[in-house]
């Protein structure tokens, strides 16, 4: 990457992003590595940019259209057994969230937690009941009210998913987020024929035309593009307007720390089609310590503050950071 960002003018954002994508071999077709390291160099372009003229950056892309972002909180699921993730959704309302997201298909691991994943596309009948119990337990914690998502993280063929959605239909779910793998839009239409329950999509898809398959085939109701992936602000911003032509959603997908929150909340303070912003809020201090100002220590009642500093809103903070650094500039 230094090749193509090292002693040229930072303002040229686009310029830049065109260099990566047709003057690599990988830029086309390119996968989480390559898009991943594009869009870390595209997001901090678009930061010396808004701080370089004292704006955020969604005073470049048009402005705000809000002054509060509503959030749903992730990485709140501990343990196993329906009665523990239940409790633990009970703590999401304690601190005011009235939208979570949950993994009821997640295996047991003794060492992790409840982070093992299905290798072989299949459930037995136990994992399944498992699955709508872990469901029903937490709709019976937290109510009706409350936005209730499901991420089946792309484990299951379409004729588990399809059984899966049936059985839970009875809960309301918000959401059901990547039923089937997220590059495999004719399966996505084969649920949707199956259900009425909003179908979700798009943190594993690169670009925007990784994503037109999905959009022009209608496959899913919100989209998930991940700036911090699919190819930096910008592109997630074009990602956005194309899914407005075509009525879908945007949910920006964010798992990457507080400063990719802060590049979330510069797009979804801009984007008329936003749907909510993912947040996780119960990590380690270490995690939101490389920052000075983490977003998700100012959540208030589910929702965020539109950024008002100049940039993506954040600064690193140096003395936590520094000493991690394997690579400096002369």
């Amino acid at each position: 990457g230094a090749r193509f960002v090292l002693g040229r003018n930072p303002n040229e954002i686009c310029s830049i992003w065109n260099d990566f994508y047709y003057d690599t071999f990988w830029g086309k077709g390119g996968g989480p590595v390559f898009f991943g390291a594009v869009s870390a160099l595209e997001c901090a372009l678009w930061d010396i940019k808004g701080k370089s003229l004292n704006v955020p950056v969604y005073e470049l892309l048009g402005g705000k259209q809000r002054d509060h972002i509503p959030c749903y909180a992730n990485g709140w699921t501990k343990g196993s057994s329906p009665e523990k993730i239940a409790e633990r959704a009970e703590t999401n309302l304690a601190n005011g969230f009235s939208a979570m997201k949950m993994y009821p298909l997640k295996l047991e691991d003794p060492l992790r937690g409840i982070n093992g994943h299905h290798k072989h596309r299949r459930l037995s009948p136990e994992e399944e009941k498992l699955c709508v119990e872990r469901v029903r337990a937490v709709r019976e914690a937290i109510g009706p009210e409350p936005r209730l998502m499901l991420d089946f993280t792309a484990e299951c063929t379409p004729d588990v998913s399809i059984r899966l959605v049936k059985a839970l239909e009875e809960f309301e779910p918000y959401w059901i987020e990547e039923a089937v793998d997220p590059f495999d839009p004719l399966s996505f239409l084969a649920i949707r024929k199956q259900t009425g329950l909003t179908l979700a999509a798009g943190e594993r898809v690169y670009t925007r035309y990784g994503f037109r398959p999905l959009i022009e085939n209608g496959a899913v109701d919100v989209l998930q593009p991940d700036p911090g992936l699919a190819g930096g602000i910008l592109e997630t911003w074009r990602i956005a307007s194309s899914a407005e032509t075509h009525q879908m959603k945007i949910a920006p997908h964010n798992c990457g720390g507080p400063i990719l929150t802060s590049v979330c909340l510069q797009l979804a303070a801009c984007i008329s089609n936003l749907e909510m912003q993912e947040v996780f809020p119960y990590l380690s201090d270490c995690h939101y310590d490389i920052v000075t100002n983490a977003w998700e220590r100012q959540l208030q009642g589910g929702c965020l503050p539109v950024p008002d500093q100049p940039g993506i809103g954040v600064e690193l903070n140096h003395k936590v950071v520094d000493p991690y650094r394997i690579y400096v500039v002369e």
